[in-house]
């Protein structure tokens, strides 16, 4: 997505049922991202949101992507807003370890807005390590992840929505994350690789939001999440397999999986799923009725043996539906449908093709 923004001059049709045809015809298009081909619904959201913004149609399907219910786009789009309202953005860095960014309002002329983003606080976010003085992040096989592969641009990326969020709310209109801060993996420019598309959900006065950055530490600590971090403390205490199970399914009705907690058992951050699995692991199987040792059945708590994520059984649950329903070419069918390799899915999506295939060998 460009950095520039270009202004809404050619505008989509004001009525109502001349959007709705427009984005029915728009729909049809096969070189949309794929989350609008087909979908006239998506398209007409887009469209909307854009004209809030005042950016054309095109710039708005492109920019702007909708992860769990919240708005995002990347931060060359934030920045071009921020821009052509007037305001003065500058960003310095030194293309390894800091990005600095700065708003000068144009009604404010005197006072300049200013947010730093460094190695240090990427860690202390849980975004990535720091080993030997340099980033360090993997994804879930083990290769290269993007604040790893692409430290200084998401270094710039965190500095310029964090400032425009704190000088420019007015002129956002809700659009306040990148899809990197949403938890969707992404390129090199910000984009996501992939971005599901959602209704809106609002944020209502006094409920907290989820999908807020990451807050720095406070005194040097680790600020984690506090519903997950109970859980997590609970998990520790327990002598059972079968209380782990438990913990984990009451995780499962409200705290994302993902949730960043302090481990118990390195002091480090960590994901409360990862953390919830070294426990079970460490625990001893739990003795069946006759003294038999009960089956490994912990898929429905998101507790694996042998230290698998999530990710991973949702992969290997996919693989066996696929080898009943009769597919051969699974790895390839998968990339067809939904855009992106297995190994970078996201469990959402594996979980879906697993129900798909569950359906067609039924």
């Amino acid at each position: 997505m460009s950095n520039e923004i270009v202004k809404h001059q050619a505008a989509a049709p004001a009525t109502l049922d001349g959007s709705v045809r427009f984005a029915q015809l728009l729909a049809d298009a096969d070189l949309l991202p794929r989350q609008f081909i087909g979908k006239p619904a998506n398209v007409l959201y887009a469209i909307e949101y854009g004209r809030t913004l005042g950016i054309t149609p095109v710039a708005a399907i492109t920019g702007i992507h909708v992860i769990e219910g919240k708005p995002s786009a990347s931060s060359g789009l934030i920045g071009g807003l921020v821009r052509q309202a007037g305001h003065k953005l500058r960003v310095k860095s030194d293309g390894k370890s800091w990005a600095t960014a700065q708003i000068v309002r144009a009604d404010d002329p005197d006072f300049t807005y200013e947010c730093t983003w460094d190695l240090e606080r990427a860690a202390q976010a849980g975004l990535c390590e720091i080993k030997n003085g340099k980033p360090f992040a993997r994804d879930r096989n083990g290769k290269p992840a993007t604040w790893e592969k692409y430290t200084a641009a998401m270094l710039k990326a965190r500095a310029i929505t964090e400032v425009a969020r704190d000088a420019c709310e007015d002129v956002l209109f809700g659009l306040h994350y990148t899809p990197e801060e949403l938890g969707a993996v992404v390129n090199q420019d910000g984009e996501p690789v992939v971005a599901e598309v959602q209704q809106l959900r609002r944020v209502e006065p006094g409920q907290s939001d989820q999908w807020s950055t990451p807050a720095p530490e406070q005194g040097g600590e680790f600020e984690p999440h506090a519903e997950a971090q109970a859980l997590a403390q609970r998990a520790s205490e327990a002598t059972t397999r079968d209380e782990v199970n438990v913990i984990a399914a009451e995780a499962k009705n409200g705290v994302p999986s993902d949730a960043r907690i302090k481990a118990l058992d390195t002091g480090k951050p960590d994901a409360l799923r990862d953390y919830l699995a070294r426990c079970w692991k460490a625990l001893p199987e739990t003795p069946a009725a006759g003294g038999e040792q009960q089956d490994d059945d912990v898929t429905d708590a998101e507790v694996v043996a042998e230290g698998e994520t999530e990710a991973d059984t949702a992969e290997r649950e996919l693989r066996a539906a696929a080898t009943k329903a009769g597919l051969t070419e699974l790895d390839a069918e998968f990339e067809r449908s939904f855009g992106l390799p297995i190994a970078q899915a996201p469990v959402s999506q594996l979980r879906e093709m697993q129900r798909i295939l569950t359906g067609s060998a039924a």
